[in-house]
């Protein structure tokens, strides 16, 4: 492979802003996996977020993009899979595999699609330092008769669509819209862009905490919603304090520390089969390979309010959750699945243009 953009490349980023941005190119911001496809004639690479190649993970990714990007690019875009109508995080983070057979079966059950949203090369030009509207144009021309599964992403200069996109696209499963200054030269691992996400809050049990990994003070607190039944079902964490905020919350939150998780209502969180009916803290997953999950378990009593961007399949936050206060006026039986806002569904084929 020889591009005047080679591999590895990290991606620019985004910084958070609570309005959108005047005067600026607007996208709808994407739930997947960031990704950097090189290709140079019949070589190509798929490179994540952190620069490692995702290549093997999305075989039927590689003949498509192969077929349908220009013989030698350099495009950043954004891995997806959709599922009626929506995207689906949780069928993306399945393809993170290490058996060959198994991604492969997933490769033809849950296809991935390829939304691409900026050129950071083309044949011999490297455009790294090429104003963003100019980079657009070029990659509108590049992919103008690219055909599904890889597509060019929405884009506007006007800030009343991208409002409207704002409200109406978390329907489809997207996170919210990206700004981008239009002079904006393509800067790899900079928070140069803007992102305006979706916030809402819920009440939650505190049922637990994770140590720091700097020492004996709280890393993140665990939290749980009742389900209809009323079992309690964990649903996340928040994780965001100050280092001296940490330390008091260990003292804080004594009172209420139990001697062991025997009583606990996530009692059986260390064994795997039970993963398979309960949302338990300390799921297994590939992702969190050697990692020490065991946390201090809490009498399940007190109840905080939290700021979240979207539920993954209603069951759990998508992201860290943002601590905003106590609330010693909420009973922990009140904190429900019921009072989470569920937004109106929107067709994800509307967006890509089929």
């Amino acid at each position: 492979m020889d591009l005047p953009v080679m591999p590895p490349v990290k991606p620019m980023l985004a910084k958070s802003v609570k309005d959108i941005p005047p005067g600026m190119q607007y996208e709808a911001k994407w739930d997947g996996f960031r990704a950097i496809v090189f290709r140079d004639g019949p070589e190509l690479e798929i490179g994540s977020r952190t620069g490692r190649p995702l290549t093997r993970y999305f075989p039927e990714l590689v003949g498509a993009l192969s077929a349908r990007l220009p013989a030698r690019c350099v495009v950043d875009g954004e891995i997806v899979i959709a599922r009626e109508g929506r995207l689906d995080f949780d069928a993306l983070t399945e393809r993170i595999h290490p058996a060959d057979s198994r991604v492969r079966l997933l490769a033809e059950r849950t296809p991935a699609s390829f939304v691409a949203f900026d050129l950071l090369a083309l044949g011999d030009d490297g455009l790294l330092e090429t104003p963003l509207t100019d980079r657009r144009a070029l990659l509108s021309r590049a992919l103008a008769g690219a055909l599904a599964p890889v597509h060019l992403a929405p884009a506007t200069t006007d800030p009343e669509v991208a409002r409207v996109w704002f409200r109406s696209y978390e329907g489809a499963g997207l996170d919210g819209i990206v700004a981008k200054p239009l002079d904006l030269r393509y800067r790899p691992n900079e928070r140069v862009m803007f992102k305006v996400k979706h916030e809402r809050t819920a009440d939650v049990v505190v049922a637990g905490y994770r140590f720091h990994k700097s020492g004996p003070i709280v890393g993140s607190l665990l939290l749980g919603l009742h389900d209809a039944r009323g079992t309690l079902q964990h649903v996340g964490v928040c994780a965001a304090f100050p280092m001296k905020r940490r330390a008091e919350l260990v003292t804080e939150l004594e009172p209420l520390r139990m001697e062991s998780a025997a009583d606990h209502p996530w009692a059986a969180w260390a064994q795997e089969s039970a993963h398979a009916s309960a949302r338990l803290p300390g799921a297994p997953s590939r992702w969190s390979g050697k990692k020490d999950l065991s946390w201090v378990p809490l009498r399940p009593e007190r109840v905080c309010e939290v700021a979240y961007d979207h539920m993954e399949n209603g069951a759990r936050f998508r992201h860290t959750a943002r601590f905003r206060r106590w609330r010693p006026d909420r009973t922990p039986a009140s904190c429900t699945f019921d009072q989470l806002e569920e937004p109106v569904r929107y067709d994800l084929g509307q967006i890509l243009g089929h």
